[in-house]
């Protein structure tokens, strides 16, 4: 077989790929054919298509031009029809006399072998054809476009018009949006990839796809068929998956940006009052218990991974949670986008609450496994639901995950964006996590020397700042790396145990939970030494009377009196001891719940739990109170419960009367038991003489 034969082997299996509409030709002349194989033979397998006349190739680049323009396939098809309006008649003219040349093109190739010459013949014959049913459908199209008088081409500017001003009105609510915000982009910050929610995704790039696949490929035969998610995968250990009575409604959409809700239905919700008593009566078996029947229960999920996180049993609290985040995610509302930042949550509803909480123990869960990126991911995803509130505090943690997946530039596009309005240079981690990004940045090999001086340099002036700042970190710091600091510092004052003492309450919330979650990340060697050579710069300033010294402390004693509520709630999620210890009171004395932890003040129920009635029992006997245990509709006094149904209450009269008369019978079999005393022996050492 012939070179050519192969190539239009190979162009028929190009032919079998979607439809371009810019290779589209009305058939095509002897010596354009020619031309186009000349061109095939120079450029080996290239993907071109065949040279159509000049006329012809400027309409080509045209449609593909719109064509990458747009992505709606139907409006490639009117640019299509507008294109067809545009063909003169002289073209028109031309085309059967081009078939014509093309039919007779074949005589051209007598010296090729009959296979290849046959396989020409059909594949010319099938141009042909194609070329007479695009022309005859490009005809019928000028023909309608003439009956109508021009009405579509006046209904399209109009369309284009209202296309335009939706465009303009979703632009300047997302400029509105960022004006608010401080005049920042928060799509770029915020921005979710989807391939980043797959932990998978980062364990193949450390360890190769075999080494983390293995034999986890299920066999065709026993496959099972599941809804396809982003965040988690079904296990086949996983119960049957059914509705657990969760939705999702769009509340309202405003600026661009869209509000959704979680609801329960009303069986779910008799289901959260059983977990309430399950949680009251201190018993995780009873929440196993409920589990049992009601598999995807997100709260019972939430408690029972704490338990089985307390009793180290790692393994069944991370399945537990991502059983949870896959009930979750079932649940989306079909305009829900978790990569476009836009979507919100309002975690004063408690429907909502459980969706952060899953969220944040999955991250924290993947940051412990090894997958620091991944858990990036998420913490992205958890600021982006209300980055205003930030209601869980991300912005505390969102610095050391990004130092520890190495994504330095990002952190300081963060920084860069949100100080403006969010005031990030007031927090100790950030303004300790950017210095250190700064020099991380400074170290990289591939950076041309002037660029990483500059870096240096940034990185010495924001760290020696910081420390002005916040002097109570180095202290702790160095004690958890175990490093022994010099004399020179331990004796001065502006590091001494006096800044340690003098810190307000918050401050000191802050630096303790920063110091205990990164403090792994300074112990290298080289940060050590620019961490050293820093100190000393900031004691010679001190020394020097510097300005900044004064006004940071001016700033230290106005600010950080009292923390709000969310980074309470961010300490105890943490649980990093040397943050929990500097709690106030307030928090750590009232109870705290696993599954809402330190839910807000003003929290908007949708629905409320019924009260339990409780009824006096103080001048009942023990025995009463056994039956009322076992009956909670028992009354010994006859007295009957008010209920507004007549049957109900006589149901309720036989059933007390069937109690009373059990009653009587335990008590005449109480009054005829006799217990028979043990004979008394003599001598109760006998038995001892005789082992004698």
């Amino acid at each position: 077989m012939s070179s050519r034969a192969l190539r239009r082997l190979r162009g028929k299996q190009r032919g079998q790929e979607a439809l371009d509409f810019g290779d589209l030709t009305l058939g095509d002349s002897s010596e354009e054919q020619a031309e186009a194989e000349a061109e095939e033979e120079q450029l080996d397998q290239a993907n071109v298509s065949l040279a159509s006349s000049k006329n012809g190739s400027n309409r080509k680049s045209k449609k593909n031009k719109a064509q990458k323009n747009f992505s709606n396939i139907y409006e490639l098809i009117c640019d299509a029809d507008k294109e067809a309006e545009k063909i003169s008649p002289d073209e028109d003219t031309e085309k059967p006399g081009g078939n014509k040349t093309s039919s007779t093109g074949l005589k051209e190739n007598k010296d090729v072998k009959s296979s290849s010459q046959k396989e020409e013949e059909e594949e010319v014959a099938t141009k042909s054809l194609s070329g007479d049913r695009v022309k005859k459908k490009k005809k019928k199209k000028k023909t309608k476009v003439k009956s109508e008088d021009g009405q579509c081409q006046g209904a399209a500017p109009d369309d284009n018009i209202d296309l335009l001003l939706e465009n303009l009105e979703q632009s300047n609510g997302l400029g509105l949006q960022s004006e608010d915000c401080g005049g920042s982009d928060r799509r770029s910050v915020l921005h979710v990839e989807h391939r980043n929610l797959n932990p998978e995704t980062e364990l193949k790039r450390y360890f190769g796809a075999r080494a983390v696949l293995g034999d986890q490929r299920p066999r065709q035969r026993n496959r099972q068929f599941h809804r396809s998610t982003w965040m988690t995968s079904p296990k086949d250990s996983w119960p049957r998956f059914s509705r657990p009575g969760i939705s999702m409604t769009l509340f309202q959409s405003k600026d661009g940006i869209q509000y959704f809700n979680f609801e329960h239905s009303r069986d779910y919700q008799q289901i959260q009052y059983k977990f309430f008593d399950a949680v009251e009566s201190m018993d995780p078996n009873n929440i196993v218990a409920l589990l049992q029947l009601n598999p995807y229960h997100i709260d019972s999920l939430l408690q029972l991974s704490d338990v089985c996180r307390i009793q180290e049993d790692q393994e069944m609290a991370r399945d537990l949670i991502e059983r949870a985040l896959y009930s979750f995610e079932c649940a989306f509302h079909p305009l829900f986008s978790l990569t476009s930042g836009t979507c919100r949550l309002d975690y004063l509803r408690p429907e909502n609450r459980a969706f952060y909480l899953t969220l944040y123990k999955h991250m924290m869960f993947l940051e412990k496994r090894g997958c620091p990126r991944t858990a990036l991911e998420y913490c992205k995803l958890i600021l982006s639901l209300d980055p205003d509130a930030d209601p869980l505090c991300m912005l505390l943690l969102i610095d050391f995950l990004t130092l520890r997946s190495r994504e330095y530039q990002s952190l300081l596009q963060l920084y860069q964006d949100w100080e403006e309005h969010r005031n990030l240079s007031q927090l100790p981690n950030f303004a300790f996590s950017t210095a250190l990004c700064r020099f991380h940045l400074s170290q990289q090999e591939d950076m041309d020397p002037e660029e990483s001086d500059k870096q240096k340099r940034k990185a010495d002036q924001m760290l020696q700042d910081a420390l002005i700042m916040f002097p109570g970190v180095l202290m702790p710091l160095l004690d958890l790396c175990t490093v022994q600091p010099d004399a020179t510092v331990t004796s001065h004052a502006f590091f001494g145990l006096k800044s340690q003492i003098g810190q307000p309450p918050a401050l000191a919330e802050l630096t303790s939970l920063y110091v205990g979650r990164t403090y792994s990340l300074w112990r290298e060697a080289a940060v050590m030494l620019w961490l050293e050579e820093s100190v000393k710069e900031v004691l010679c300033r001190c020394d020097a009377k510097d300005p900044l010294v004064e006004d940071s402390q001016n700033k230290r004693k106005q600010r950080y009196q009292s923390a709000p509520r969310n980074i309470h709630r961010h300490v105890l999620l943490s649980e990093i001891k040397e943050a929990t210890s500097s709690l106030p009171l307030e928090v750590t004395t009232q109870p705290v719940m696993g599954f809402d932890p330190l839910p807000p003040l003003d929290s908007v129920m949708s629905y409320t739990r019924p009260e339990r009635q409780h009824v006096g029992a103080s001048s009942e006997s023990t025995l009463s109170l056994f039956f009322r245990s076992l009956l909670p509709n028992f009354n010994l006094q006859g007295g009957l419960r008010q209920e507004d149904d007549m049957e109900v209450a006589r149901a309720g009269q036989e059933l007390n009367q069937e109690v009373n008369r059990l009653m009587v019978a335990m008590r005449d079999m109480l009054a005829n038991i006799r217990f028979q005393e043990p004979l008394r022996e003599d001598n109760p050492y006998e038995d001892e003489d005789e082992w004698d």
